[in-house]
């Protein structure tokens, strides 16, 4: 599905671009898309220069699910010291946090069809395998206790 954009981008911007076709759940249950992407990743990090790679130009990118899963290989990757470091990271709309599912952002985007609020809890619960009969309580953050709530809220709020 991605192949035309992956092209795209590899002629507009003169780099080498590699597309990570990863296991899909939920034939494939969570975490095996991300330990496909990490292996893939790790071992593309270990070669590059056998694809005319500059290893210290590596920019690992992806949108949705993929968003997701680069931020998580990223944060897998940041204290390796057998790879080079990862030069940058490029999210488009990931799905990060399942703490407050009533910040801006999804309010701003509720009528957009792709980023409706339970479409994209139900996605996520989906990803992680959890049964969906959570989602109200997803989406009214009942299933954050009051205390985690207070502590994440420095993180994850409005402002």
């Amino acid at each position: 599905a991605y192949e035309r954009t992956c092209r795209y981008f590899a002629r507009k911007s003169n780099s080498v671009v590699v597309s990570v076709g990863y296991r899909l759940a939920p034939e494939h249950p969570y975490p095996t898309q991300f330990e496909d992407c990490l292996t893939a990743t790790t071992h593309f990090m270990r070669t590059a220069q056998d694809y005319g790679v500059d290893p210290s130009r590596i920019i690992l990118c992806g949108d949705s699910s993929g968003g997701t899963l680069t931020a998580a290989v990223a944060q897998a990757l940041v204290n390796r010291r057998d790879l080079p470091k990862l030069r940058a990271q490029i999210l488009i709309y990931p799905f990060l946090q399942s703490v407050d599912f009533n910040l801006p952002s999804y309010q701003q985007n509720e009528g957009v069809p792709i980023l409706q609020k339970r479409r994209t809890i139900a996605l996520g619960l989906k990803y992680l395998n959890i049964d969906l009969s959570v989602t109200e309580a997803v989406s009214k953050q009942s299933h954050i206790p009051e205390d985690l709530q207070l502590k994440y809220q420095k993180w994850v709020n409005p402002d």
